[in-house]
């Protein structure tokens, strides 16, 4: 019998495959052509005005300003990985998502597209977005600036193709993103190891989810190829993480006063960036840092009836990531079976809560207007993976049974 949740999933995913994975972005509002020919193009605040209108307006304006729908490379990554996850759905004898080899079709056509938006001129395979984009403090990352963040995607979800499809190219490409980590990001000295930066480029390097995932990101190396530096790199980054682990197990988002919150979805990148250093590198070292973190994470952030909250503190805006990330940290942490009560409930409250009738997941809701526009790699790619996760684990319990 097909459940609500797999109608759901493959109606995100016919909606997805129908715009060929394109889609706008929360961030995208300098791509519009008629920003192009203002004069204050140039300058920062001007910029930042016009990210903050597209990103924060319930109303979209892309159409109207000619910003097109265009392909994500983390968008892309996160796709690419639930395909993956579908193939191993398939190979437990669950084909209502797909045959073998109309999956194992999409994980090719993915991954060589994904090879293809790698930005070039760095040592080693990295990854950005498709837009430029005006930080708060008033730099700029240009169109396709590599980051940790899209790095770790795209590079793991190639090391999942790989896995599936054994094309040496894939893991090639994944595996030399460990030289990016090490030779282009700027590190950050703390009482203990260093935090890794956010990009090459100078400032947002205080980001804990974005240290710990270049943590992640190393690990997958290292198991692949032995190599000490990369495990030792990677713990230095786990120690300056752990180290601004708070007592009750909770991190804020960075070193600096003003990133000083703490939210729902990158508590739960520290936790993934945490369990793959022990599940590669052998070392559980930090074994009770991951378990205070999870309480933290799980005792803080979701509601009894299924509600996700956004901070520890506060529930709106609820965020479309809020609810994706606990099924891939579930999942990552084993313990999908113990809180499958509360992930069915999280994720029926999305699906009634957070998915339009025509397949595609809302960015946030909030307690006033909220903002339904459909954005391929934040809200789509991402609950895509996530009930990838989801049903991967789901089958496993199913073939028990």
């Amino acid at each position: 019998m097909i459940s609500s949740i797999q109608i759901s999933f493959n109606q995100l995913k016919k909606y997805c495959e129908d715009c060929n994975f394109k889609g706008w972005d929360p961030y995208d509002g300098l791509n519009s052509k008629i920003f192009q020919f203002f004069p204050f193009k140039k300058w920062p605040l001007a910029r930042l005005i016009w990210i903050q209108t597209f990103k924060r307006n319930p109303i979209n304006l892309r159409k109207l300003l000619l910003v097109s729908k265009e392909h994500n490379s983390k968008g892309i990554g996160l796709f690419l990985t639930g395909y993956c996850n579908l193939y191993k759905v398939a190979q437990s004898g669950f084909t209502e998502f797909g045959t073998h080899q109309e999956i194992l079709s999409k994980i090719n056509e993915l991954a060589l597209l994904l090879i293809s938006m790698q930005s070039k001129g760095y040592s080693g395979a990295c990854w950005g977005y498709n837009f430029d984009w005006q930080a708060r403090r008033l730099f700029l990352f240009p169109n396709n600036t590599p980051t940790v963040v899209a790095t770790t995607f795209c590079a793991t979800a190639l090391m999942e193709a790989y896995e599936i499809t054994k094309n040496q190219t894939y893991l090639d490409v994944a595996l030399s993103s460990a030289n990016f980590i090490l030779n282009d990001l700027n590190r950050t000295k703390c009482d203990q190891g260093f935090l890794f930066s956010y990009s090459p480029l100078k400032g947002n390097n205080t980001v804990y989810n974005a240290s710990l995932l270049g943590s992640k990101l190393l690990s997958h190396c290292y198991h692949y190829t032995g190599k000490n530096e990369y495990a030792e790199a990677a713990k230095q980054s786990v120690l300056a993480c752990i180290d601004g682990q708070e007592e009750d197990g909770s991190w804020v988002y960075g070193l600096l006063p003003v990133q000083n919150w703490k939210d729902s979805f990158h508590t739960g990148y520290n936790l993934d960036g945490l369990i793959a250093y022990q599940e590669f590198t052998k070392d559980h070292s930090f074994k009770a840092h991951i378990e205070k973190g999870f309480n933290f994470y799980i005792q803080n952030f979701f509601k009894a009836d299924g509600t996700p909250k956004y901070y520890h503190d506060k529930t709106y805006p609820i965020d479309i990531h809020c609810p994706g990330q606990l099924l891939i940290t579930l999942s990552r942490i084993g313990k999908m079976n113990e809180y499958s009560d509360l992930a069915q409930k999280v994720l029926n409250w999305s699906v009634e809560n957070m998915q339009d009738k025509k397949g595609f997941f809302y960015y946030q809701l909030k307690k006033g207007m909220s903002s339904k526009i459909s954005y391929m790699r934040w809200s789509n790619a991402f609950m895509f993976n996530a009930m990838s996760y989801y049903l991967l684990e789901k089958s496993k319990i199913d073939e028990k049974l």
